[in-house]
């Protein structure tokens, strides 16, 4: 049995024999973590190889966890990792705070749709974008039609112990920033649901843990990534 069709029929297995919530990705902390599971039920970590065929947006909330994954993804994919942000910032030579302070959102989110699509038709890679990013309907649809998007789905409680620390967020820049947050959480969520694939965030699992996750959600889509045997 080749190593692709074994792999679908794990993922497939873990939907079967583990009990249900189980494999809601980024679930239950009282079992042991989603690559063991795999690597359990395979009999040892596959030699696998990838073909990455359109390049994985991750998008989310600030504080979803899109940057740290999407690197740890990248590296697993042996493909190029994107931060349209970062590339806003070296083409700026400005931070993202400051850009929104001189020049607004609205000149931000010009500059954004233009460097997302940039990045999309450069190079086949996992590009994370900022959380005002998806928002945008040419946006959404040039993903689609380009990449494939991925909603890191993270709850309001992780997302505020992640950011109410930090003094980077503009749009956190007021009175009541947690108030400010799920005012933000509630409009955005129903337009991050429109993503192609869904991983929940857990707290409980680690960058790697999250990285797997969203794999084995990218293994739906054979005109993204394809599966070969390294060896």
């Amino acid at each position: 049995m080749n190593s692709s069709l074994n792999t679908l029929i794990i993922a497939r297995l873990l939907s079967v024999v583990l009990p249900w919530p189980i494999f809601i990705y980024g679930l239950s902390s009282n079992f042991t973590s989603f690559r063991e599971k795999v690597q359990g039920l395979s009999g040892g970590a596959p030699n696998m190889g990838y073909i990455v065929k359109k390049t994985i947006v991750m998008v989310g909330m600030m504080g979803a966890g899109k940057t740290a994954v999407g690197r740890a993804l990248a590296a697993r994919l042996d493909v190029p990792f994107l931060d349209s942000d970062e590339e806003i910032v070296e083409a700026a030579n400005m931070s993202i705070a400051e850009i929104f302070e001189r020049d607004g959102e609205a000149f931000f989110r010009a500059k954004e749709s233009q460097v997302i699509e940039r990045l999309l038709r450069e190079e086949k890679g996992v590009l994370s974008t900022g959380g005002g990013a998806f928002l945008a309907e040419a946006n959404r649809q040039m993903i689609s039609q380009i990449g494939v998007s991925i909603w890191l789905n993270a709850d309001l409680k992780l997302l505020w112990s992640r950011v109410k620390h930090k003094n980077t967020r503009p749009l956190l820049q007021t009175a009541d920033p947690r108030a400010t947050l799920s005012e933000i959480y509630d409009a955005r969520v129903p337009l991050y649901s429109q993503a192609d694939l869904s991983v929940e965030a857990n707290s409980d699992y680690s960058i790697d843990e999250m990285a797997e996750a969203v794999l084995v959600a990218l293994q739906s889509r054979p005109d993204v990534l394809e599966i070969t045997d390294a060896r």
